[in-house]
């Protein structure tokens, strides 16, 4: 279940209101991470805004690429979450992707006025989300949704998006899976919640929605929240489970020995396994 994407790694942020963030943004960008990812909880007390936060982030990198791992969606509106992606999309040169999850902590949702939804409701609200968002990157103007949850009454859309963003979707259940592969372009699961024979479930119930909708499922990226794992783990997750991104966690020393040691091995064990498998 390769689907011969580029092997990435990144590093997972907790988003606490100090220094430390924009540190370890530092460093992961000088040690040639690919990606950072943060969490967005509005309603932990000791966290910053997660929007605010990546901004900052890519003003003190270079190259990184940045996004909300994942946007909470009860409290942030899609048409919002479009304007700021496209905004950070201009200011960083394209060094942003948009992660979208339906929500599940209702409790702190609803202390901050968000709406609380039935999994059914979670999963229509984050399908219309990614319809509105990418009407609202299109250019267009006096547009018109027929939404549910998010409708669209002659919004005027903008700014355009210097280079494309990719929507990664965290979920689990069937009925997701199927939205991440018709509309989706990522899957965003966290190894903890998932095992390998999960992933490798996930990957083909997301291919088959993709194959249905006349997709190519080789184009949809496979981002996991994968903590700190060994290098033959990693292969085995590319090769074996689909997954092409890996997001560590944030222990500076650990990204270090992670960066020298592991991510050059496991880049070499793929490439070598697919030139035994083009063979």
């Amino acid at each position: 279940m390769d689907y011969g994407q580029p092997v990435r790694f990144g590093v997972f942020i907790t988003p606490v209101a100090t220094e430390q963030p924009l540190e370890l943004a530092k460093i992961a960008d000088d040690l040639g991470f690919d990606v950072l990812g943060v969490q967005d909880h509005p309603y932990q007390r000791r966290f910053s805004d997660t929007w605010t936060l990546l901004s900052a982030m890519v003003m003190r990198t270079d190259r990184i690429t940045v996004f909300p791992d994942v946007a909470n969606l009860p409290l942030r509106a899609p048409a919002m979450l479009a304007k700021a992606a496209a905004t950070l999309n201009i200011l960083s040169g394209g060094r942003v992707e948009l992660g979208l999850g339906a929500g599940g902590f209702w409790d702190g949702i609803k202390a901050y006025g968000g709406p609380v939804r039935t999994p059914g409701e979670s999963v229509s609200a984050i399908e219309e989300a990614i319809q509105v968002i990418r009407l609202l990157w299109s250019g267009q103007h006096g547009i018109r949704f027929d939404g549910k949850f998010y409708p669209l009454a002659g919004a005027h859309s903008g700014p355009i998006p210097q280079t494309p963003i990719g929507i990664w979707i965290g979920g689990y259940k069937p009925r997701m899976l199927s939205v991440i592969g018709r509309l989706a372009d990522g899957w965003v699961p966290s190894l903890g919640y998932l095992k390998p024979p999960d992933l490798r479930e996930g990957n083909r119930r997301i291919d088959e929605a993709a194959t249905a909708a006349g997709r190519d499922p080789r184009a949809i990226r496979r981002v996991l929240n994968a903590g700190f794992v060994d290098a033959k783990t990693l292969v085995s997750l590319v090769v074996d489970d689909g997954m092409d991104t890996f997001l560590v966690a944030e222990d500076p020393d650990e990204m270090r020995a992670f960066a020298k040691e592991v991510a050059p091995r496991v880049r070499e064990e793929v490439e070598a396994h697919r030139s035994r498998r083009a063979d």
